[in-house]
């Protein structure tokens, strides 16, 4: 039975679901805030969201329609980019709150650090000084995982919010220290201004999960690159994943939860598990497009030793040391969220969406 928008409109404001409150969701067009977007409309918020391009907007639309996202009349856009001051005040203006998703976008690698590193600094320094002037009560900001524990070794504990990478980590890519030293900044900025507006970090693992559209995470790389075969022995890795709706809905409680004001929370499923394992996952679970797959594992002494003569073979070798016994109680405790899937859930949901969007053999 089909419902028009109209009509599920109409049954959340009889029902008082409707939420008078307007959240500002920066890059509406990305893997996560796409999905943010959407639960966001499910749950009857009336959402704005920033794109680089106002072309895009049709496209997003398109994309919510075909996955049954309703209440669409509730979306509305602004064109706005992080290096650039120009429609922040509009985009925020009567906005309660605002999820910081959007990242710098580079179409070719930066030369030099400070390429990457001072858009991403800058971009969330924009957004905070806006919502700021815009009277916005809470900022919930996209870091990541790698502001956290990628320097963290001691496998007696537990990795927690309370950890920090150090940014002069052997093996550290550009992206993990932009994504640290713009959260380090953002914090400061809080510390520095009476904390207003209110501020909450969202630290997430390799995302992965369904996607809506041929968009996907930067993590999706390393199911491309098992599944077409450049991977030719396969590195004894142990990885942490999270689901993208599970990411989604973890900004979601930590937007209106009183309690989550100034913390981090680290977006993890339950335990880890290896790149051989998820290898053999796809081997026995998607055996039509597993051929590729390689069944040889790279021992641990070989990325040890080229470590010696390869930043690649560093930033392996950086994965072999760090803890991934991480934490996510914090999540679970404060904010009551719970994951959805499991990492076997999470990683076949996205690869059945690699399937479908023909990922596996182009450009991502």
């Amino acid at each position: 039975m089909h419902f028009s928008s109209n009509f599920v409109t109409y049954i959340i404001i009889k029902t008082g679901m409707e939420n008078e409150e307007t959240v500002l969701v920066t890059g509406g067009t990305g893997f996560v805030g796409m999905q943010i977007i959407s639960q966001l409309l499910q749950k009857g918020y009336r959402v704005r969201t920033t794109i680089r391009n106002l072309k895009s907007k049709d496209k997003l639309i398109d994309t919510l329609r075909v996955n049954n996202i309703a209440n669409l009349d509730y979306l509305s856009f602004t064109e706005a980019e992080l290096t650039t001051d120009d429609n922040w005040a509009e985009a925020m203006k009567g906005c309660k709150y605002v999820l910081s998703v959007a990242s710098p976008v580079f179409f070719d690698k930066p030369k030099q650090e400070e390429e990457a590193i001072r858009p991403a600094v800058d971009g969330i320094l924009r957004v905070l000084r806006f919502a700021q002037k815009e009277g916005v009560q809470r900022v919930v900001m996209t870091s990541n995982f790698g502001a956290v524990g990628f320097s963290q070794t001691d496998k007696n504990r537990e990795t927690t919010e309370a950890d920090w990478t150090d940014v002069q980590t052997k093996g550290l890519s550009v992206y993990e220290k932009s994504k640290t030293l713009a959260e380090k900044a953002a914090w400061g900025f809080i510390n520095s201004e009476s904390g207003k507006p209110e501020l909450v970090t969202i630290n997430a693992v390799a995302i992965w999960g369904p996607s809506l559209d041929a968009h996907v995470s930067g993590s999706f790389h390393l199911l491309q690159n098992l599944l077409n075969g450049s991977m030719k022995v396969v590195p004894n890795i142990p990885l942490n994943i999270v689901d993208v709706r599970d990411v989604a809905d973890l900004h979601i409680r930590a937007m209106t939860n009183p309690a989550a004001s100034g913390q981090r929370f680290i977006a993890t499923a339950d335990g880890q598990i290896t790149l051989p394992q998820i290898a053999a996952i796809l081997r026995k679970e998607k055996p039509e497009i597993a051929q590729k797959v390689s069944s040889k594992i790279l021992p641990n002494w070989v990325i040890r030793l080229g470590a010696l003569f390869s930043y690649r073979a560093q930033e392996g070798k950086m994965f072999i040391n760090m803890n991934r016994n991480i934490s996510n109680r914090k999540a679970k405790t404060i904010l009551n969220w719970k994951p959805i899937a499991t990492q076997e859930e999470t990683l076949l949901a996205a690869v059945d969406s690699m399937v479908k969007y023909n990922l596996i053999d182009q450009n991502i």
